[in-house]
C-alpha cells in the first residue's frame, strides 16, 4: 500500500496547484485522499471535540479527524505554490478546500463549458 500511496501522490507532486489548474490539482487530490480513505477530511467539517465523559469510541474518532485533518492540511499546502501556501497556511483542510472553491469557482466553469464544447466538435 505504500507504494501506491507514493506513486498516487506523484500527481499532486507533479504539478504544484497554481491559478490556471484548479480542475486537475482538485481531481488529482480527491484521487489520492480516496485512496488513502482521507476523503471525508475535505467533504466534511471539523467536528465538535467530544466532552470528558464522552465514549472512547467517540474520542478515538475525532482524534482520527483531527490526525487525517493534519495530514491532508500539510498534503494540500506541499502541493501548492508559495503564494496560495501563504494564504492557506492557517487553514484546515476542509476551510482550504471551500476557500479554493469559492475563488476558482469561475475559472471551473469556464474550464468545464471548454471541455464539453471540445467534445462536441
Amino acid at each position: 500500500m505504500a507504494n501506491n500511496t507514493i506513486s498516487l501522490r506523484s500527481l499532486l507532486e507533479k504539478e504544484k496547484r497554481s491559478d490556471i489548474n484548479f480542475l486537475n490539482w482538485f481531481r488529482n487530490l480527491r484521487i489520492v485522499l480516496k485512496q488513502e480513505r482521507k476523503k471525508y477530511v475535505i467533504e466534511e467539517l471539523v467536528p465538535n471535540e467530544p466532552g470528558a465523559n464522552a465514549p472512547r469510541a467517540d474520542k478515538d474518532k475525532f482524534k482520527k479527524h483531527m490526525d487525517d485533518m493534519l495530514d491532508v492540511g500539510c498534503l494540500m499546502l506541499t502541493t501548492m505554490t508559495l503564494e496560495l501556501q501563504k494564504q492557506h497556511e492557517d487553514m484546515v483542510a476542509y476551510e482550504m478546500i471551500q476557500n479554493l472553491k469559492e475563488i476558482y469557482e469561475g475559472q471551473a466553469r469556464q474550464e468545464r463549458y471548454e471541455t464539453s464544447k471540445a467534445l462536441f466538435q
